[in-house]
């Protein structure tokens, strides 16, 4: 009952005070009495004690609990549980007399306490301490201890003669909820092995607490292990309950829902049992709103479940299973009282059970590592059975066998949870190859696991009638798809969730629908494309979808239905590009019609639940699923999809045209993936061929399709800043090609949006608007236009400065690319361009860049990229500049650091790669300037030390980019940069990780070509140092050269190289000059360098003439 106004609730508190204080702790039968008026009258009126009544209340009762007679005890603790529920932080004093080492709850609820309900009501005060209140504190950690380990006790326990089943259950329940009150409350992490063991042991016994036909001895703990954990299971009932729970699993009783009668729970509101009501269920499962239905016959009782899972490949063997889905009216109770009073009644309160346990176990779930948690995987996931040996008991077991719907919802969405994020440990799994061995490997096990959850859910799927706990069975197989790593395990468990999914397409309730197109969402997302999915989709689209008592009304019997519903007034082309078939994919098809045909069948009982239900459209969530769907499958499997390019448009602009924003949003993210697919095909690296490619004059059709419908209006408009972001991303997907065919005020249109939304207040608009920007700014037809990059920059540079970290990574994303398009002009437009582009805007994004260095390191590692570049454009009347010469120091400063700084690997391979940039420009003074030296410094050390090897060839290169000796500087500082590179590629081997070993061979090759660079710029007084190094590690820098030579000849063979002797001129030439200066020396030391480089020569001829004899 709803909480009564606070005049109401002093008038109790006093009442109840006012009756303390009359009744003495020697008149113990009104003792009983007023503590039975405490439970009634605080449940009853949902009554919230004050602090000062909560006191002297309290303290009432634990002065009874003392002197009074035990017959007393158990109304006492009632009143104590009703009155410390919700109260935990208030009772901060009285812990000690509840809860220390001789506290009244710990003594009463010792397991050698012989009152069984005195030990539950002690049990169920202890779990109401542990309910937490928000923003107050929660228990100390050695009370939470002791609560833990009572529960533990509790449930350890096992039920003795002389106690009845419901009592036993009650216990059991109230030491679930207190487990899941302190896992939830405290943000309890179960750390230690001994701890997470003993609890998941006592869960596990309880998950079957009941359950019919199965008798299970848990160990006191589970350890971690890969293996399945040990089940001692009474043989005899293990061969009568097998073939019986499977008879009830394809054909359960019918159970109709009883009101309880009265009296027989007596505990309400503030008591956790609740038994005969309704299950301890956290919020999480509360969720589930999970009601009965009529169990009816779902398969023919000749036909076994496990032969209807193994359907072949194409072949429909469903539908003819599925007969009419009736509703029933559902109540507290889950068996009705002419199934046999008591027995009936003790099934419920088991069943109860087994729902706290897993809804403790889901809590567990959260409080457990991940990696930690799947040590235990055997012990719930289910394994192939052995041959002539019982399958282990798992939470398919109670989704298989539990005559309660509501319980086995529960133990799936636990599944669920397990399998959540559960990627990286499935991806050791693989069973491509037959092992033969007497050993089965790791990844065999987690394999045939995985296999067998398939075969299980399967089964579960086809044998199940409650509609709400087959919404969460495929909830549960979307996550296993999800997770699964199906290109490492043999093909044909995809095709058997395709095919028994699709009659559930069309089920009468909305939700199993909707789940329905979630696993097809998950089926072609998962490591998309794969070759078993690509034939799915092939498939004709009657395969699987035929009509049967538990659907609704076939809508896509006609292949071109869904086209006729589109305005456009195109013909379907007779054979499309990269069409292999007539019919269109019949997914693509079946999520277009849900989302742009009315509907033709009349609302089902679930579709009350969503008020947008009374349109002429399908369920707002069903159409949503589809969207999703639709834009999943363009995304993995676009070749199918593109043939339908311009229809898929039009279905986007349809549903940006609708009044409900997430309708709108799902229209703008289909857009997006449309455009991206094109963007993929015409990527320079891109394996489609030309001839297969969505052809540019159709992308442009496409795009002017979009600019003359709602997408403008969505990003001028729309109060949806989500929705805004979306659009914005979608336009920022357009073609380059097809940007440049659209007609002149279409362009506009674009650029004057994406400039305009920059000034956004929203944070998220403003950082899709900021990228946009940096997308466009690399078109050819927009970066030729000074204009519109002053524009741009001056918009990306008013970005570079909000107060949003996620706005300035994007600008400064968007800057770089801005900054690599000065360069390109720089190169193929000469000096127009940069005398064109405003001194005043460069010096800003000099400045600019030089701070976002210093920012963090999302924005730090396009800031220093910005600054190579500019620092490279820069003319010689720049430099000369006073008001630049500053902002040149500080941004070179700025370049120095971050190459030496600690800052994230990819901050620092931009910032050698920045450095190489301003080494490429001859206007700065490069080896006479006090910063030369510190940038070779700082260069040099890294190319020795860094333990990233990607840094490492990135400074390598940098070292090799300076065009002159002189750009050098000194004789030492050119020795100091010749010994590092020396000292880098005899370590170029040596790493701790052993990730970076794959790059050695192209660290190798780059710090070769500088070495050989470095030799062909050498002067005179630089060869003695050189000739040192060469007389102590020769014979190393040698092999490592002669291997430099023999990479390159063998990358020209594989075609990786336009010219086949570029190596090997870049040495002749390195010799060439060397014997020219040598000749200057007359003797002195260094005279043989250009000899030790002739052999270095003459060993890969003859090392190559051999290779080719």
């Amino acid at each position: 009952m709803s909480a009564r106004p606070c005049a109401g609730m002093k008038d109790v508190c006093t009442l109840l005070v006012q009756a303390c204080q009359l009744v003495h702790l020697d008149q113990e039968h009104l003792v009983s009495k007023v503590c039975q008026l405490i439970h009634h009258l605080l449940n009853r009126f949902q009554v919230m004690v004050d602090e000062q009544n909560l006191n002297f209340l309290l303290s009432y009762c634990i002065s009874a609990l003392k002197q009074c007679s035990s017959w007393t005890h158990v109304e006492i603790l009632q009143a104590v549980a009703a009155l410390v529920y919700n109260n935990g932080p208030k009772c901060q004093k009285y812990l000690p007399d509840l809860l220390g080492k001789t506290g009244l709850l710990v003594q009463f609820s010792d397991s050698a306490q012989p009152d069984v309900e005195l030990r539950r009501a002690a049990v169920r005060s202890m779990a109401n301490l542990c309910l937490s209140v928000p923003g107050q504190p929660y228990l100390d950690e050695s009370y939470r201890s002791v609560c833990f380990q009572t529960f533990l006790s509790v449930l350890q326990s096992s039920k003795t003669a002389d106690v009845d089943d419901i009592t036993f259950c009650m216990l059991l329940q109230n030491a679930l909820k207190g487990v899941q009150l302190l896992l939830n409350g405290g943000k309890m992490k179960l750390m230690q092995t001994d701890q997470i063991g003993t609890l998941l042991a006592v869960l596990k016994k309880c998950m079957f607490h009941g359950l019919p036909g199965l008798s299970i001895e848990m160990p006191t703990a589970l350890y971690p292990a890969p293996l399945p954990q040990y089940d001692k299971r009474s043989p005899v009932k293990q061969e009568q309950s097998e073939p019986a729970a499977f008879k009830q699993t394809g054909n359960r009783r019918k159970k109709s829902k009883g009101k309880q009668k009265k009296g027989e729970s007596g505990e309400e509101g503030r008591d956790l049992s609740d038994a005969g009501k309704e299950s301890v269920l956290g919020a999480d499962m509360q969720r589930l709103h999970l009601g009965d239905v009529q169990n009816s016959p779902c398969l023919d009782p000749r036909t076994r479940a496990s032969d209807v899972a193994y359907v072949p490949a194409g072949k429909d063997h469903l539908s003819s299973h599925y007969t009419i889905w009736k509703r029933i009216s559902s109540s507290e109770s889950e068996y009705s009282d002419a199934e046999g009073g008591i027995q009936s009644k003790t099934r419920s309160y088991q069943a109860n059970v087994r729902q706290g346990a897993l809804a403790c176990f889901l809590s567990a779930i959260k409080s457990i590592e991940k990696r930690v948690l799947y040590g235990y995987w055997s012990a719930f996931i289910p394994d192939a059975p052995g041959i002539g040996s019982p399958q282990s008991v798992s939470l398919m077991t109670i989704a298989l066998k539990d005559p309660s719907p509501k319980t086995r919802a529960c133990a799936l969405q636990v599944l669920s949870a397990i399998l959540e994020g559960s990627k990286q440990f499935l991806s050791v799994a693989e069973d491509a190859n037959d092992h033969k061995t007497a050993f089965t490997p790791f990844s065999a096990t987690i394999a045939s696991s995985i296999r067998e959850l398939h075969r299980c859910l399967l089964l579960a799927l086809v044998a199940e009638s409650s509609s709400q706990t087959l919404t969460q069975i495929v909830k549960c197989l979307a996550n296993l798809v999800s997770n699964a790593p199906y290109s490492r395990l043999k093909p044909g468990l995809l095709t058997r969730v395709w095919n028994q999914i699709k009659p559930y397409i069309s089920h009468k309730d909305v939700n199993v629908r909707v789940s329905s197109f979630t696993l097809l969402g998950a089926i072609v997302s998962v490591q998309a494309p794969l070759p078993e999915v690509q034939l799915l989709l092939q498939q004709p689209s009657s395969s699987g979808l035929n009509n049967s008592g538990s659907t609704t009304p076939h809508r896509f019997s006609s292949s071109e239905q869904w086209r006729k519903a589109l305005p456009s007034e195109r013909e379907p082309p007779e054979n499309p590009v990269g069409c292999t078939s007539s019919e269109p994919c019949w997914l693509l098809r079946l999520c277009v019609s849900v989302i742009i045909l009315p509907r033709e069948d009349s609302c089902s009982d679930s579709d009350a639940n969503f008020p947008s239900f009374s349109s002429v459209y399908e369920p707002c969530p069903l159409r949503l699923e589809s969207l999703q769907v639709l834009a999943l499958l363009v995304k993995g499997y676009f070749p199918m999809a593109q043939s339908y390019f311009l229809e898929l448009g039009e279905v986007a602009c349809r549903c940006m045209e609708e009044m409900d924003p997430s309708i709108q949003l799902h229209g703008a993210k289909l857009l997006e993936e449309l455009g991206t697919g094109v963007l993929q095909q015409y990527k320079p690296d891109s394996a489609v061929a030309p001839d297969q490619r969505v052809p540019v004059s159709v992308v442009v059709t496409f795009w002017t399709m979009m600019l003359n419908g709602p997408l403008p209006g969505t990003l001028q408009n729309s109060p949806h800043a989500t929705l805004q972001t979306s659009a914005c991303d979608a336009l920022s997907s357009i073609l380059p090609e097809a940007f440049s065919s659209l007609q002149n005020d279409q362009q506009i249109l674009c650029v004057t949006l994406l400039l305009g939304l920059n000034h956004s207040e929203n944070p998220l608009v403003k950082a899709a608007a900021a990228r946009a920007l940096g997308v466009y700014i690399l078109f050819s037809c927009l970066r030729q236009d000074v204009m519109f990059v002053a524009d741009t920059a001056n918009a990306i540079l008013n970005s570079l400065h909000d107060k949003s970290p996620n706005v300035r990574a994007k600008a400064a994303w968007s800057l770089g690319n801005l900054t690599d398009t000065l360069i390109i002009n720089m190169e193929t437009m000469g000096q127009s361009f940069q005398e064109e582009f405003s001194d005043l805007l460069l010096l800003k994004m000099l400045r600019s860049a030089t701070e976002a260095s210093k920012d963090r390191d999302k924005v730090k590692s396009n800031a220093v990229r910005a600054l190579g570049n500019v620092l490279h454009f820069l003319q010689p009347y720049h430099i000369a500049n006073p008001r630049f010469r500053e902002a040149i120091e500080e941004s070179l400063q700025a370049l120095i650091s971050t190459v030496q700084s600690e800052a994230a690997m990819k901050v620092r391979w931009n910032a050698c790669y920045a450095l190489g940039n301003v080494f490429k420009n001859p206007a700065l003074p490069l080896g006479e300037a006090p910063w030369t030296m510190q940038a070779y410094s700082a260069l040099s050390s890294v190319v020795k030390s860094c333990k990233n090897f990607k840094v490492r060839i990135k400074s390598a290169m940098a070292l090799s980019i300076p065009s002159k000796r002189e750009c050098y500087g000194s004789t030492e500082q050119f020795c100091q940069i010749w010994s590092a590179l020396v000292v880098a590629l005899q370590k170029s081997e040596d790493t701790e990780d052993f990730l970076e070993f794959k790059y050695s061979a192209s660290l190798r090759t780059q710090i070769c070509q500088a070495l050989l660079h470095l030799l062909s710029l050498a002067k005179t007084t630089d060869l003695p140092v050189i000739w040192e190094t060469i007389t102590e590690h020769g014979d190393a820098i040698k092999s490592y050269v002669l291997q430099y030579l023999k990479s390159g000849v063998e990358e020209n063979e594989a075609g990786n190289h336009t010219d086949l002797c570029e190596r090997e001129r870049v040495l002749k030439g390195a010799i060439e000059h060397l014997s020219g200066i040598e000749k200057q020396l007359e003797g002195k030391a260094g005279v043989g360098l250009s000899v030790y480089l002739e052999d270095v020569l003459t060993n890969h001829g003859s090392a190559t003439l051999l290779a080719e004899a």
